[in-house]
């Protein structure tokens, strides 16, 4: 299995520099994907996070499936399992008023406050930035919502990954004729462009305090993250490709031995290539293809025939090889299987086990970190927190609680 170990250091000579938001402290109300998967990628770099869930149910994303059983029982979803590596977990019911009043006395011991509830969910709460602020004025807020906290049509809406992809026209660009939408094509992309905005957000006003000591509000929609993400839609509409469709390439996925892989021709020398390895050096002096303009007019009478001919007797990495070493962009369209056991994934530690605690043999695989820097060092990382885990550890050390105040709150069920 290419996958690393839960706490192996993959670049342990970087260890000695530290991580470069080891002093940055995030307290996260947050639940499902979108903030989940941002907050973990800055964990990786070095910040801490804690995490505010419902102190008997935890965070939504618990209850997605499938799952695993906790050591108490409870399941615990894949959302949450492969977004919540390196956090601690207090369970606080922000719905009730000593809730409230315990986060916003955490708020001044942390340098950003995160949520990703509905818009208007905070404020509603008296826990929005302005509420935040006036306890903590050199904080920076983040929100990640479906269509952000400004003006909008669809502010009231809740919103999943595929509900900001379809809307950013991504469902349609790829649309076959008489086809329905193929939903969430592109995984949760929806989920984690915002969280990797969301991330860019936080680090330049985390910046932009740095020189002026004033804090700010970053507000992240996930339709917006889309449409950057789906940026070609509407560029291809204004040249003139007004249904969308695709630019004038060889874009495509083609048969080999065992499986499909995937070709993009873009220029005339390509194409060149393309032919000569494929035994059709013909095609270079064909006036049917002298313009890039009609090469995709020919890729299912001529194209695909002689390039799936080409392939029958190779596999699909061979395909990629051959037409790799040539300078030709190709990639075999790998499986599950197949993603897990490449060796690029591997080299480049881009799998996490974490061991499950329920009996079972397989690890949970979670993914790694895709930014690598050569004075950061790979993990180690640890575990995603069971419901509430760090509670009394945490009100303890950041508050000052005592142990009679903590069993009093969670009698009236305020905490876990």
């Amino acid at each position: 299995m290419a996958a690393v170990r839960l706490g192996d250091v993959g670049n342990a000579d970087a260890a000695r520099f530290g991580k470069p938001l080891d002093d940055v402290r995030i307290l996260a109300a947050e639940q499902m994907q979108a903030l989940p998967f941002g907050t973990q990628l800055l964990t990786r770099f070095g910040a801490e996070v804690v995490k505010i869930e419902h102190p008997t149910t935890g965070e939504s994303g618990r209850t997605s499936l499938p799952a695993i059983t906790d050591p108490e029982g409870r399941k615990v979803g894949a959302t949450y399992l492969r977004n919540n590596l390196n956090k601690r977990s207090v369970g606080i019911d922000l719905k009730t008023p000593r809730g409230r009043e315990l986060f916003l006395e955490l708020v001044p011991h942390f340098d950003v406050v995160a949520e990703n509830f509905k818009s208007g969910t905070m404020e509603r709460l008296g826990l929005g930035y302005d509420d935040v602020a006036r306890v903590h004025p050199s904080v920076v807020y983040l929100s990640i919502s479906g269509f952000g906290s400004g003006e909008s049509p669809y502010r009231g809406w809740p919103a999943y990954a595929s509900i900001a992809e379809a809307m950013s026209g991504l469902y349609e660009y790829q649309r076959e004729p008489d086809h329905p939408p193929a939903v969430g094509s592109a995984g949760a992309l929806g989920d984690t462009s915002a969280a990797i905005f969301g991330v860019i957000g936080v680090l330049a006003a985390l910046r932009h305090r740095d020189r002026t000591g004033e804090g700010q509000y970053v507000d992240v929609a996930m339709l917006d993250s889309m449409v950057v993400m789906a940026d070609i839609v509407p560029n291809f509409w204004s040249l003139g490709l007004e249904r969308g469709g695709t630019s004038p390439t060889i874009f495509d996925g083609f048969k080999a031995s065992d499986g499909w892989f995937v070709i993009q021709v873009s220029r005339e020398h390509q194409f060149e290539r393309l032919a000569k390895i494929i035994g059709h050096p013909e095609w270079v002096d064909d006036p049917r293809f002298a313009e890039r303009a009609k090469w995709r007019d020919h890729i299912e009478d001529v194209f695909r025939p002689a390039i799936e001919e080409w392939a029958s007797t190779l596999t699909k990495r061979e395909a990629c090889a051959t037409l790799a070493t040539a300078g030709i962009a190709a990639g075999p369209s790998n499986g599950a299987e197949d993603v897990v056991t490449d060796p690029h994934v591997a080299a480049h530690n881009m799998l996490v086990e974490v061991p499950r605690p329920d009996g079972v043999e397989q690890p949970v695989l979670v993914s790694g970190n895709p930014v690598k820097m050569s004075k950061l060092a790979e993990g180690p990382e640890t575990r995603p927190p069971w419901t509430g885990e760090h509670t009394e550890e945490v009100l303890r050390a950041e508050l000052g609680l005592s142990d009679n105040q903590l069993a009093d709150l969670r009698a009236k069920g305020v905490i876990a």
